[in-house]
């Protein structure tokens, strides 16, 4: 049973599909992924939250911005030849691997509606640039995760709070250790 089927036949109407931003959050700390899946806000006026959205504003302004594509929000496309070339923007590689899983997961997502593109993870502050192509090893990742990701969501409490290395500049940590 596919999994996005197995999500909508046992969770209650209010719980989103799974989204790119869901996936980074899961990699980073499960218990945030959940509060998303709630749509429960984030502390708004964080600094870190506010950084990360004027560097997303500001770079690469010449390359179409921000596309919705049912959903998926990617932060940036362009065209190269003949390939469709999407491309995620964070503040910085700290978080590397999540915002890399939450780049599989656009390519993964486009490539089930029929769209073949490939990847690049955007550094502007670093001035970094890497490459992502989806493979079969990188696809099976994507479903794993988004597997686990539905497992969470269908709980009806979060996990309990881990200290992490993210604790400190995350949005959320007002709902763990307040």
């Amino acid at each position: 049973m596919e999994i996005d089927a197995k999500l909508q036949e046992t969770a209650p109407l209010h719980l989103p599909p799974v989204v790119g931003s869901m996936v980074n959050a899961y990699i980073i700390c499960p218990r945030k992924a959940w509060l998303m899946s709630r749509q429960i806000c984030p502390d708004e006026d964080n600094t870190h939250l506010h950084l990360g959205r004027l560097i997303q504003n500001q770079s690469y302004g010449r390359e179409r911005k921000e596309v919705r594509l049912e959903h998926l929000c990617l932060d940036l496309i362009r065209r190269e030849e003949e390939t469709l070339v999407v491309a995620e923007v964070k503040k910085s590689s700290r978080a590397r691997e999540a915002a890399r899983m939450q780049l599989a997961f656009y390519l993964y997502e486009l490539e089930r509606m029929g769209i073949e593109a490939r990847g690049e993870l955007l550094f502007p502050e670093e001035r970094r640039r890497e490459q992502l192509v989806l493979d079969e090893k990188l696809a099976r990742q994507v479903e794993e995760i988004k597997g686990c990701i539905v497992n969470l969501v269908l709980q009806e409490q979060p996990p309990p709070p881990q200290r992490n290395a993210f604790c400190n500049k995350c949005a959320y940590a007002e709902f763990c250790w307040a």
